[in-house]
């Protein structure tokens, strides 16, 4: 009953708040994103928050940026009074919200910010000439603190790789906050590698291997190391977008499930499929497809219970456009 409510309530998600449309950028605007509220906000239940305001900078409000040297934690002061200074307060704000967002599933952040932005954002000489780019203050942050959360500029999820590869993160993290952290064990954890399996395998075999051999021996380990240890080196693979060639690999080893169950002509088709989609000609949901029909007719439970086959909801669409 629990899950059925959560999963009615929707996946909670953090976003920077002004792709909300909420009017909190430095010049008292917001970036409202139409693909946030109009479709993503269907499945996820959105949690705004924007740093800067928290940290107590008003609205409107002189901007802040980053200014440091390579190789160091950039600070964040005011652009036109170096004088302003709030790294250490946006600090205590980005540590206090971790500490109580631990709920989350995912963050979606404003692009190009000194404080949400993921990547390539400029830092400044303290003359005032850009010197590199890292990511913003809060972005940081969540990284130290939270390093498994998903996040994604909203800006990027226009590429529909970058989009998959985020929606399937979060569906995966969602999928470990409801069954394992409730009543963790090692053989909690062995299920929920044994359903992960060719999902892993398809965004970075290699970690694929090394985790399956990670948890051979793990019910050895103490049960709280072993969680942090996969839980994170997981999250970091899925971040990795799977390929073509990757996807054809996992979409292989699910078909040799079905060989013996399947005629020789419709084998030939799954695999014509899965070669086509290899080649760039179709979209990974053609043999997705084809293969899910005869999986629900022929398949074993292990296999059925594949998230790869069905990592996020039908109706978003996003192996239509990978």
């Amino acid at each position: 009953m629990t899950d059925q409510l959560e999963a009615d309530a929707g996946i909670p998600v953090g976003i920077s708040a002004c792709l909300m449309g909420e009017q909190v950028r430095y010049n008292g605007g917001h970036k409202r994103s139409r693909y946030c509220l109009d479709v993503l906000a269907e499945r996820f239940r959105l949690e705004p928050f924007c740093p800067e305001l928290e940290a107590g900078l008003g609205v409107p409000r002189d901007p802040i940026r980053l200014v440091g040297k390579p190789g160091e934690d950039p600070r964040l002061v005011g652009t036109k009074d170096p004088s302003l200074d709030v790294t250490e307060r946006l600090a205590e704000v980005s540590e206090r919200f971790v500490e109580q967002h631990r709920h989350l599933r995912g963050f979606i952040l404003m692009k190009g910010s000194p404080s949400c932005g993921l990547e390539r954002v400029k830092v400044y000489h303290d003359n005032g000439m850009p010197s590199h780019s890292d990511s913003g203050a809060f972005v940081r942050a969540l990284r130290l603190h939270y390093p498994e959360l998903p996040l994604e500029e909203e800006a990027r999820m226009n590429d529909a790789v970058l989009r998959e590869n985020f929606i399937t993160r979060v569906y995966a993290f969602d999928d470990w906050k409801r069954h394992v952290e409730p009543a963790p064990s090692h053989h909690v954890l062995l299920q929920f590698h044994s359903r992960q399996k060719y999902l892993l395998m398809a965004h970075h075999v290699e970690a694929y291997r090394e985790l399956g051999r990670y948890l051979a021996d793990a019910g050895r380990r103490p049960l709280e190391e072993a969680m942090q240890h996969y839980l994170q080196r997981f999250m970091a693979a899925l971040s990795r977008p799977a390929t073509r060639k990757t996807h054809a690999n996992a979409l292989m080893h699910v078909l040799g499930y079905l060989k013996r169950s399947l005629d020789g002509e419709i084998r030939q088709d799954l695999l014509a499929a899965i070669e086509d989609y290899r080649q760039g000609h179709v979209h990974l949901a053609v043999p997705i497809r084809m293969i899910n029909h005869y999986i629900k007719r022929h398949g074993s439970d292990y296999v059925r219970a594949q998230t790869y086959l069905d990592p996020h909801p039908y109706e978003l669409g996003l192996r239509n456009a990978i």
